[in-house]
């Protein structure tokens, strides 16, 4: 029992040692600072198209605020099921192959509980999305980190994914577009994972959240790869492409065994997902795909003009091609990634995020988002090179 914890209550061992999210601890730094430039949040700058929020006001007004089923309404499983189709070929019954879930955080977690069971190992390519690992650890299985490197631009080898494999193996978590490096997988690269999942009888939970926000090729859904569909947990939701990251509206499709398990736990810990958002993502798979496009064109230039700007002041960048995150190596400093980061912050009010938030092997690098205005990422352009001119006068306090 911990000394300052109330009589009758122990707190658990996992919850105990869960480390905090990188991201949030960093960012309570930030709170009561003024004029800071934040490329750490990934949240879409761009408010909610007109058109969701309409069809969300309009159904209050017929009093449509009453609960769902735990699968969701079945109006967004069907649309769901006929976006999936007509994009990327793969067909789910919306009846019993889908769940509406609280974004695809909670849907993470749910899953993990779904498909582990104490002492299961999961691979994890990092540096990964935050929730990753920790769900995997929440349901009583065991992430195994297999580290990427900037030199294959954070793609998983083939090679390392094979052997990290162990008897204890069950699936593998992956995430691409990838938060936060940015980078991309071809169908040839994930073709070659999911021959290492079907050999070595492995599911695979594919988070595909950026799946809309690939500036270079198209986004290759990882369950249309020949023989996957019936291993794969694909996860996705509306919070990025849609600019809708509050309304909590993420799904999962999967085997209808693996689906029936989450909507059993789905439906003691968090019942529904909220139906104004269910109808808000209605209205966005039915009638938002030119504002969706509109938004990608414009963190396409974002992203263009930022990873240019940032090889130039002096921070090595490779080429980010999808979600909305550049992660350039601040390596060449001699300071780790969360002095820079605490550095840069209170020398020059920029707030990016230390890559070791997302893995061990983020060492070296920052996650700055561009998902924020042109004029911000200019203005940060220019006080991270007036910050590495200081850095490099010896005119700087570097944390301890």
């Amino acid at each position: 029992m911990t000394s300052n914890c109330p009589k009758g209550f122990s707190i658990s061992p996992l919850a105990r040692d869960l480390p905090p999210s990188g991201i949030r601890e960093f960012f309570d730094l930030v709170i009561g600072m003024e004029d800071v430039i934040s490329l750490g949040v990934g949240e879409p700058d761009f408010a909610t198209p007109w058109k969701i929020c309409d069809a969300v006001v309009d159904s209050l007004r017929r009093g449509m605020t009453s609960y769902t089923s735990n699968h969701g309404l079945l109006e967004l499983r069907e649309a769901i099921a006929e976006d999936l189709l007509k994009r990327y070929g793969v067909s789910y019954d919306p009846a019993t192959e889908i769940v509406i879930t609280m974004g695809v955080s909670e849907g993470m977690d749910v899953a993990m509980r779904a498909l582990l069971s104490p002492g299961d190992e999961v691979i994890v390519p990092e540096p990964c999305y935050v929730s990753y690992m920790p769900c995997v650890s929440m349901a009583g299985g065991a992430p195994v980190g297999v580290p990427t490197v900037i030199e294959n631009d954070f793609r998983p080898q083939p090679q390392d994914i094979e052997a990290a494999i162990g008897p204890r193996t069950r699936g593998m978590v992956i995430g691409y577009p990838n938060n936060p490096t940015g980078a991309v997988m071809t169908r040839d690269e994930l073709a070659a994972l999911a021959q290492i999942a079907r050999e070595r009888d492995l599911f695979v939970v594919s988070d595909e959240i950026y799946a809309h926000l690939t500036y270079d090729g198209e986004h290759t859904c990882f369950p249309s790869l020949p023989g996957m569909q019936e291993r794969t947990l694909l996860m996705n939701g509306f919070s990025k492409a849609y600019a809708m990251t509050g309304w909590r509206i993420g799904y999962a499709c999967g085997p209808r065994s693996v689906i029936d398990a989450m909507v059993r736990i789905h439906a003691y810990t968090a019942l529904s997902a909220p139906i104004g958002g269910q109808i808000g993502a209605i209205e966005a798979l039915r009638n938002c795909e030119r504002e969706m496009q509109d938004m990608m064109r414009e963190y396409d230039q974002r992203r263009r003009m930022f990873i240019h700007g940032l090889n130039e002041i002096g921070l090595p960048c490779f080429e980010a091609k999808g979600a909305f995150y550049a992660f350039p190596s601040i390596a060449g400093t001699g300071l780790t990634s969360k002095q820079f980061s605490q550095a840069l912050l209170f020398e020059e009010k920029v707030a990016a995020v230390p890559g070791t938030a997302f893995g061990a092997c983020g060492e070296g690098h920052l996650r700055c988002t561009y998902a924020t205005s042109m004029d911000n990422l200019k203005e940060s352009l220019t006080r991270m090179k007036r910050f590495l001119d200081k850095l490099a006068a010896g005119e700087v306090a570097v944390p301890a």
